[in-house]
């Protein structure tokens, strides 16, 4: 049993590790760096970085980018048995797709003091059947937004 737990702690960080270079992606882009990625069964079947400024669509989140194409690459738009693992809390409204996607387990990095809406300023996952686990490659996913922000500061 201790195993198992051992191995999904590992396997988390290397998929974190994994949105984090979505993030970076689309950091080069010009967003605000946050990646995400969605595994069913060990096997990856959809990642997004945010796009929100390339695509000026306030909805293009990382978190619904990668949730749409979960859906249409799993053929149902329920999520149950899908973890997605995304480098910062999500939102009120990429929360509400997370529920209404009925995502199985939430993983993500760092919180979000501000909008955050899975534990820093609302609870909208509470209740839900949605799994969480927090602070997963925490330190790397805000040193990369810090760096974002301190750049775009100082243009």
């Amino acid at each position: 049993m201790m195993v198992n737990a051992i191995e999904e702690v590992a396997s988390d960080r290397s998929f974190m590790k994994l949105a984090i270079a979505q993030a970076e992606a689309a950091g080069r882009l010009g967003n605000v760096p946050v990646g995400a990625i969605v595994v069913v069964d060990g096997e990856i079947v959809a990642h997004a970085g945010n796009r929100r400024d390339t695509l000026q669509d306030p909805t293009a989140h990382a978190e619904l980018l990668a949730l749409r194409t979960a859906a249409r690459n799993t053929g149902s738009w329920r999520l149950e048995d899908a973890t997605l693992y995304v480098t910062l809390e999500p939102c009120a409204m990429c929360a509400g797709a997370i529920s209404h996607a009925r995502v199985g387990r939430l993983v993500y990095g760092a919180d979000e003091p501000k909008t955050g809406a899975v534990h820093s300023q609302h609870t909208l996952l509470a209740g839900s059947p949605t799994k969480v686990l927090s602070g997963v490659e925490e330190v790397p996913c805000q040193a990369m937004l810090q760096r974002f922000f301190e750049t775009l500061r100082r243009r």
